[in-house]
């Protein structure tokens, strides 16, 4: 895990740093720190890692893989502001873009809100797979403008998201694990089934595995979406006075 955390600190090919505002990455006993300070709402900052490759060959990550990684924040669920989390997805913005597929570890603080899982939460600290661009998911678009209205209905509601959950191909839980701790976080995302652990404890099992390729993502900044399935769609950035942090201290990527 040292040293490919070490290559990632570096910057060295294949990652890279992507740094935007009040952002910026240090390095120092054996500790990578993404951080963002005193971000204002009036700008975006965001520190962040990736593996992404413009250009090319963009997305590097296919299954059967597994992903380690040993981190923690420097808030508590609930006092840290804006997005966070690390895992991987498919970077869905130019100059490579599509539709939104990941597998991760996901924080979100209020007003932030996509209640993508019947029965969890839009906010919070959660292990989390999608895959919107499955031809199961881009076959209701067409019927999204008869579905959408249907679904303020909570016996509707009720009855219709299921299906849609499962044709989007999410999968919801949320950590327990308090996030300024130190804790192991394993990703095992397979060809057609996956899992996300915490500290070897199975948080997230049996979930439909996005497709690849994709690309390892970790990051902190200062930004909220809403996007509920009754089609509100809100996106905004958030005061985030002193200091945030992402610490990371392991980071292990391995064939299952």
């Amino acid at each position: 895990m040292a040293d490919e955390l070490e290559r990632l600190a570096a910057g060295a090919p294949p990652w890279r740093h992507h740094l935007v505002g009040r952002a910026r990455c240090a390095w120092g006993d054996g500790v990578l720190r993404l951080v963002t300070e005193d971000a204002e709402a009036r700008a975006y900052s965001d520190a962040q890692v990736d593996d992404f490759q413009p250009g090319g060959h963009a997305l590097l990550r296919r299954p059967p893989l597994r992903l380690v990684v040993r981190a923690r924040f420097s808030h508590p669920e609930g006092v840290l502001r804006g997005t966070a989390g690390f895992g991987l997805w498919n970077y869905p913005f130019p100059p490579h873009p599509g539709m939104p597929r990941a597998i991760w570890f996901f924080y979100g603080s209020p007003p932030h809100a996509m209640p993508l899982a019947m029965g969890v939460p839009g906010h919070g600290w959660k292990a989390a797979v999608v895959d919107t661009g499955r031809p199961s998911a881009l076959a209701l678009l067409p019927l999204a403008p008869l579905i959408v209205p249907l679904l303020w209905s909570p016996a509707l509601y009720r009855g219709l998201y299921p299906p849609i959950q499962r044709a989007v191909g999410v999968a919801e839980a949320l950590v327990r694990a308090p996030m300024e701790a130190w804790h192991d976080y394993t990703i095992e995302w397979g060809e057609r089934r996956s899992r996300l652990l915490v500290d070897g404890r199975v948080v997230l099992d049996e979930a439909p595995s996005p497709r690849g390729p994709l690309c390892v993502v970790a990051w902190i900044d200062n930004q909220y979406l809403v996007l509920t399935p009754q089609g509100r769609v809100r996106w905004g950035l958030l005061d985030a006075p002193g200091q945030q942090w992402l610490d990371i201290a392991g980071l292990a990527l391995e064939p299952m």
